[in-house]
């Protein structure tokens, strides 16, 4: 049944007549669907248990999870003994569940992103498929699937994939809804309760998307009158239900004591209003320019990047298509434009990370799917199809390009000296580091040889698969076409994959960790030079509560101002006291300049471990006989 999708025209009622049937599931949809969840299989599950745990955001929001499954308090975080206000709690309380199920481990971290991604491609599978049949949902699934910004999205623990899930969701009802003259009770609180749940993910943007996105598509579509169709007084209440408990618990937990002022002024004002004004305290973050924001949505859904910029043009952009009778694939693109540009124009005007484009993948690959979908049905020499050999040719071209340019790196890259700390061979960008993918700029050609296989794969499947793409696509075979890019990404994904394992000693501290438990006994202190983040892998592997000389800053500084903080916080007086004394200390650092405190102190200290441009030093001699005096 033909489906019409928010116009709006005086006899509208008489014309959007009530679904009577879902799509028909065929042996086809089966198919699709098995294809896609082999592919999800193929590019996520390999990355569940390994490689270790990251710094930074990955294990620090692991230790709140895992903070969170020892202590039972599912209200008020903590990570590292501090109270943590910075986040919404819904992934916490997945990944506690995960810790309960599993135990604490990469395998069950990992595994509650890993399965959102695959209900997000499953969900795209939906709204394509709801959009425009089974071969469309099948293409837009692939894209999403195959992608590599929702890849490595989820290799480190954020919630924005979960987001642009709860969109997806959205979107499927919100248009279902449409179809209806009135949608039903369980449709309307659906509706609710998923926008409540994308607030327990992210805060406020969770309101504020769906509402920017229906809204203006209700609005361009003259077609308001349709928020009164949504139960707007029981729903709001079905939200407030499921959204306002752990606020409201939040907030009588965490009253203003000392020189904090409180869960509310924290999370709302500063994390979020002030946060999107460039006002937050601490100010721990950079922005990413606004043009090379833009640009992300086109560079995370590689490889299907000029399909994208091809299939933007099925969006109706003249006022008088909006309120007209418009076919159901071109009233979903208008939706789906209104979604991405919603997301896009409001970071726009806030802070930016290269991730905060996530939530806009989801309706750009369904855009893409509605494009993929016709220029497969299109007759040979049509525009659509020209349109899509000449993107072949010209993915064909960055592909003989790319892979040159890997291959090279790995034939002529001399193999890596014997007993030579990958660290050693990169460069530092710490001005870098504030963005989600800094350490990119720490490659230099020396450290190319670390990654001959990961890059001699990468040159043969980007050959291989843009190859047999144009290939395909000369001989009008569509999907054999696409499948070749899909599975070109399984080969350059599982590349990724590897190359996070090499770089896994500098990116993540699981070594020191180790090195630290083989050592420790009740009594002994573990301090980080600098702030948490630096080292917090080894306080999520180890168990340790660690302190920080000089580190009252990002994550902990706002849980340190609460009277019940543990005294985690050194400065350099209370730190000679510590090393000095009669206790054992470890000291974690990161340059000479962390050596060049101990130098200072003039008293012994003995190496424990090296890994990764990192150290771990001590005051007492080791108890298994390793370490050495200077």
């Amino acid at each position: 049944m033909e489906t019409h999708w928010g116009v709006s025209e005086i006899n509208q009622e008489e014309r959007l007549l009530p679904r009577t049937s879902s799509l028909p599931w065929s042996v086809k949809t089966t198919q699709y669907l098995a294809v896609i969840v082999l592919l999800w299989t193929l590019i996520y599950v390999p990355g569940l248990a390994s490689p270790p745990m990251m710094d930074d955001a990955d294990s620090g929001h692991a230790e709140v999870a895992r903070e969170m499954f020892l202590g039972r308090d599912f209200v008020t975080m903590h990570i590292n003994g501090v109270r943590y206000l910075d986040k919404a709690p819904l992934l916490y309380w997945l990944n506690t569940g995960s810790y309960a199920v599993f135990g604490v481990s990469e395998f069950s971290t990992r595994l509650p992103l890993t399965l959102f991604a695959l209900a997000s491609i499953l969900a795209i599978f939906w709204l394509g498929r709801e959009a425009a049949g089974d071969e469309c949902g099948f293409y837009s699934a692939l894209v999403f699937a195959t992608a590599i910004g929702p890849y490595i999205y989820t290799r480190f623990l954020i919630p924005d994939i979960m987001v642009g899930l709860w969109l997806t969701v959205t979107a499927i009802l919100f248009l279902r809804s449409l179809d209806e003259p009135h949608p039903s009770q369980l449709l309307c609180w659906s509706l609710a309760v998923v926008t409540a749940l994308n607030v327990l993910t992210k805060g406020m943007i969770g309101l504020v998307f769906p509402i920017a996105i229906l809204g203006a598509y209700l609005l361009l579509t003259g077609n308001l009158k349709h928020l009164l169709r949504l139960r707007p007084f029981s729903s709001v209440a079905v939200f407030l239900a499921v959204a306002m408990p752990w606020h409201v618990l939040a907030t009588l937990r965490n009253p203003p004591q000392g020189e904090a002022k409180g869960f509310f002024w924290f999370y709302f004002i500063n994390e979020q209003i002030y946060r999107y004004l460039n006002k937050r305290i601490p100010h721990d973050y950079d922005k990413v320019p606004l043009l090379l924001f833009w640009a992300f949505v086109l560079v995370w859904l590689f490889p299907w990047t000029l399909f994208i910029a091809s299939s933007l043009g099925q969006i109706p952009v003249r006022w008088r298509d909006w309120r007209s009778r418009l076919s159901p694939e071109r009233r979903a693109a208008l939706f789906l434009g209104i979604w991405a540009l919603a997301v896009l124009v409001f970071f726009s005007f806030s802070t930016r990370q290269e991730y905060y484009v996530l939530p806009t993948l989801p309706a750009v690959a369904v855009l893409c799917g509605i494009w993929l979908k016709k220029e497969a049905n299109s007759p040979i020499g049509s525009p659509q199809r020209r349109l899509g050999m000449r993107c072949s040719l010209l993915l064909l071209v960055l592909g003989v390009v790319v892979s040159a340019v890997t291959i090279f790196l790995a034939i002529v890259s001399p193999p890596m000296p014997p007993n030579v700390d990958f660290a050693e061979l990169l460069t530092k960008s710490p001005q870098m580091y504030t963005l989600s993918m800094g350490h990119l700029f720490d490659l230099t050609t020396k450290s190319m040889s670390a990654f001959r296989f990961p890059l001699a794969l990468t040159g043969v499947g980007l050959l291989a698969g843009t190859f047999l793409n144009w290939i395909f696509r000369r001989r009008a075979v569509m999907l054999l076409a696409n499948m070749a890019l899909a599975i070109m990404m399984v080969v350059f994904l599982y590349a990724v994959h590897l190359s996070l394992g090499t770089f896994s000693p500098v990116l993540g501290s699981k070594p020191l960790a180790v090195a630290i438990a083989h050592e420790y006994r009740p009594g002994d202190t573990v301090v980080v030079d600098g702030e948490y983040s630096l080292a917090s892998s080894v306080n999520f592997y180890t168990g340790i509560q660690l302190h920080m000389l000089n580190g009252r800053v990002n994550d902990l500084w706002y849980g340190s101002l609460f009277p019940d903080s543990p005294k985690l916080f050194e400065d350099d007086a209370s730190f000679a006291r510590l090393w000095l004394g009669s206790g054992r200390i470890f000291f974690i650092t990161f340059d000479e300049g962390g050596v060049g405190k101990l130098k200072r102190l003039q008293a012994n200290y003995y190496e424990v471990i090296h890994s990764g441009s990192k150290s771990v030093f001590s005051n007492r001699p080791m108890f298994a006989g390793a370490g050495h005096s200077p």
